[in-house]
């Protein structure tokens, strides 16, 4: 569906990954509120970052949280999650997994793809499949170096883009000399996946989703390097 060309137009240029990002999230997130059609679909992607933060919080990682879809005490971990990131009960009741978060990101992932599907968005159902495929190509190179069994750390494979070869990517990540050099790898990754799914002066709801993404990016780079 198409957005109004001149709020997508008003939005800050975004530049190439590793400069700063010219406006926060929660700026963006008002900028979204008069256009409640599209809010939930980006509102999806933002969430995907609050969880990362919850993530490293819980993990001890990190102590300062800036939350956009969740409340801060959700992000705390004080406060229980919205309904739609509960697992099913079929779920709830199966096998400990040996990441206990990869429960909550299957859920995440399940959620947002059945998102997008009922919102007609084609860029949304295509990030899901590529990170989930991502995700779990990145968590199955780990465990096989620990020896490991990688089934039990893959998070809703049925959602994972089929076609994607992460070989190469995988050994350049492998081989990176520390930690954040190969999470920077895996950032460029995603960030040449969204400029090749780009739909370029379209003026619809994917294009601000593709803006979103980029800018998740951004903000994520300036984290992991150490410059917020």
């Amino acid at each position: 569906m198409t957005l109004d060309r001149y709020f997508i137009t008003s939005l800050p240029a975004l530049g190439d990954l590793g400069s700063v990002p010219p406006m926060g999230f929660s700026e963006l997130w008002e900028w979204l509120a008069d256009h409640r059609r599209i809010q939930p679909l980006a509102g999806a992607l933002l969430l995907m970052d609050d969880l990362r933060q919850r993530e490293s919080y819980l993990a001890g990682e990190i102590d300062y949280l800036e939350p956009t879809v969740l409340s801060l005490s959700q992000t705390l971990g004080r406060s229980p999650l919205p309904a739609y990131l509960e697992p099913e009960a079929d779920e709830a009741s199966s096998s400990p997994r040996p990441v206990a978060a990869d429960q909550l990101w299957e859920t995440y992932f399940r959620y947002t793809a059945q998102l997008a599907e009922a919102r007609k968005s084609l860029f949304l159902a295509a990030w899901v499949g590529h990170e989930v495929a991502l995700r779990n190509a990145v968590a199955a190179a780990r465990a096989e170096r620990l020896g490991l069994d990688p089934a039990g750390y893959l998070v809703a494979p049925e959602l994972a883009q089929t076609d994607d070869d992460f070989g190469s990517l995988l050994s350049e990540w492998a081989a990176a000399t520390t930690p954040l050099a190969g999470e920077q790898r895996l950032l460029r990754a995603k960030w040449a996946w969204i400029e090749a799914h780009d739909p370029h002066f379209t003026f619809d709801d994917d294009e601000l989703l593709v803006y979103t993404a980029r800018l998740i990016l951004l903000k994520q780079w300036q984290r992991i390097a150490g410059n917020e």
